[in-house]
């Protein structure tokens, strides 16, 4: 059944009549893009002390999962149905041990030269890192969460900058 959408919606991958489309994004101007995503897996205390230990059975825990978050965002339009294909210029992944909450805190920042942002980059590059963690792990411990995963920031492009709100 096809729905109509109001012109004014801001729901942009449909159109006037509520089929899905990818954005024209050909008269935009080429700006440097910026978008930084966050996430969280937490996991029992010796899970934990496993990945930071080197000792897991698969090996480097936060170095694999380090190349899968990069990889990732490299291959965001193949997963998103939707998103266009980026040439992206730079992509920084960051782990971060919260022992107190037997947690590990992911954060990528993915850059490009382009007529489109990165955030579905940023957040597949945090989600398929967490992942990576739990596939790795999951022989010790099956009841890992990943939780929190959001975009911290963006910029460039006509909208400008933004920034999420502080967690409460």
């Amino acid at each position: 059944m096809t729905t109509s959408t109001d012109a004014a919606s801001p729901l942009t991958h449909f159109d006037a009549t509520g089929q899905a489309h990818m954005v024209d994004v050909g008269a935009k101007d080429a700006t440097h893009r910026i978008a930084v995503a966050a996430g969280t897996i937490r996991m029992q205390p010796a899970t934990l002390a496993l990945v930071t230990s080197g000792s897991a059975k698969k090996g480097d825990v936060l170095g694999v999962a380090r190349i899968a978050a990069i990889m990732a965002a490299k291959r965001t339009s193949d997963l998103i149905p939707l998103c266009h294909p980026l040439a992206i210029t730079r992509v920084a992944v960051d782990f971060e041990i919260d022992a107190a909450n037997h947690s590990v805190h992911c954060r990528a920042q993915v850059e490009t030269y382009g007529k489109t942002g990165v955030e579905m980059e940023a957040l597949t590059s945090v989600q398929v890192g967490l992942l990576t963690i739990y596939d790795m792990c999951k022989a010790a411990d099956r009841g890992m969460v990943m939780t929190n995963v959001r975009v911290l920031e963006k910029h460039g492009g006509k909208s400008g900058d933004w920034t999420a709100q502080p967690e409460a």
